[in-house]
């Protein structure tokens, strides 16, 4: 059975961190503000970072500086040589303040931090805050100083980030109904590029405030704004490269060789099944570029393929366009393991890739459910399950299924 979407348990962990926010507002709000001047500089720093955020869903970690200076302030036992005494509360009220500040330009563009981001700020600030503030608040560190100290702080931040990518896994798995067991390993491998730089920046700050005091904030957030920046180039080189393939894709359809938005459609449908079947991030990168070219072979051909249909040639037809795309993906410059998926996706499915079989079921499917009028979906998915035995992986077939009965990802017949 698959896993579907989960919004009452969603719905629970939301709950959670808003009561947590809610609670913690209220004490700091009854209380007061403990050394004043910390906390502002604290709260500035946060707020920059979420000013400085990516609006991007793709983004494991969209506000790498305002999540360093929240861990930062959780750790943070002294000032200039001078104890602090803010406490739990008073730290998740300064952070999610600042964070609600630094998002109002974000939501006045209608790019607003989402309730999952916000949960998840919550609740790892709040838990990096238990274990350091509540211990440190009854002189449990007192006998804590040098590499030691030094070291705890860096034990607890990668205590903290290894919840954090169970939290947003689990968060991911409950919206979305993606397996959990391949979106953790997602969040850990992107937990080892931005996320250990997030975390050796707060060790730092939070070590260099308490010695040098608060002008250490603005001279050790450099270098993570630098590497920000670096990241943001890498992602806009990424961006750039997808667009080249899906411009390439397209060829097809201005040559009227396929229906326009075909490749798109496959590609799209074909990544939700990816991810339904356990394939990580990058192997769903790779299936979708493949995706976008299956049919560039088709431009090779003397005589056009009508409407651009291949599940219904004979298997040798189908097999030399898949040799003349592959021969093109290639040409292109594009990964070598892009052509491969390409090559063999007119092959007998046992011996294919998983890429490649989900390439192939799924533009089956949305050819056939374009040539089926109104009925046409339900007709094609019937059409594979038969085949299925002899032409497509069973598996795949009935990700497939499950794809489209839990999600709008119908295909629709193209205008």
């Amino acid at each position: 059975m698959s896993p579907r979407p989960q919004p009452l348990l969603l719905a629970l962990v939301h709950t959670c961190a808003g009561l947590l926010a809610a609670g913690s507002l209220a004490a700091t709000l009854y209380g007061g503000l403990e050394e004043r001047r910390v906390a502002l500089a604290f709260g500035v720093l946060v707020a920059v970072g979420e000013l400085a955020r990516r609006n991007d869903t793709q983004v494991r970690e969209p506000a790498p500086l305002g999540a360093a200076g929240a861990l930062s302030y959780a750790l943070l036992g002294e000032a200039g040589g001078h104890p602090t005494h803010h406490g739990l509360a008073q730290v998740l009220a300064v952070v999610l303040a600042a964070s609600l500040l630094g998002s109002v330009p974000h939501v006045a563009r209608g790019q607003g931090p989402t309730l999952d981001h916000l949960s998840r700020r919550v609740l790892t600030v709040g838990f990096v805050a238990v274990c350091f503030q509540l211990p440190y608040g009854r002189g449990m560190f007192d006998d804590w100083s040098g590499p030691a100290y030094a070291l705890l702080l860096l034990a607890l931040l990668s205590l903290t980030a290894l919840c954090d990518a169970v939290l947003a896994a689990a968060l991911a798995h409950l919206r979305t109904g993606w397996p959990f067991g391949p979106v953790l390993r997602d969040e850990l491998r992107a937990a080892l590029g931005i996320g250990t730089a997030v975390i050796a920046t707060g060790a730092v700050m939070a070590l260099a405030v308490a010695v040098v005091g608060l002008w250490a904030l603005p001279v050790f957030s450099v270098p993570l704004l630098l590497a920000q920046m670096s990241f943001r180039r890498y992602a806009a080189v990424r961006a750039t490269y997808r667009q080249t393939i899906a411009s390439l894709a397209r060829a097809t359809e201005v040559a009227g060789c396929t229906p326009a938005g075909h490749a798109r459609r496959v590609a799209a449908v074909s990544r939700a099944v990816g991810r339904d079947l356990g394939l990580t991030e990058p192997e769903l990168a790779v299936l979708e570029y493949a995706a976008l070219m299956h049919d560039i072979g088709q431009l090779s051909l003397v005589d056009p393929v009508p409407a651009g249909a291949t599940a219904a040639l004979p298997a040798a037809e189908q097999r030399r366009i898949a040799l003349l795309g592959a021969a093109v993906v290639r040409q292109t410059g594009v990964d070598e393991e892009v052509a491969v998926i390409v090559e063999r996706q007119a092959d007998p499915y046992p011996g294919q890739p998983l890429a490649a079989r989900i390439v192939r079921a799924v533009n089956a499917y949305e050819e056939k459910s374009r040539e089926g009028g109104p009925g046409g979906p339900l007709t094609a998915l019937e059409e594979l399950r038969l085949a299925a035995a002899g032409t497509y992986a069973p598996e795949v077939v009935e990700s497939l299924a499950r794809v489209l009965a839990r999600s709008s990802l119908t295909l629709p017949v193209a205008g």
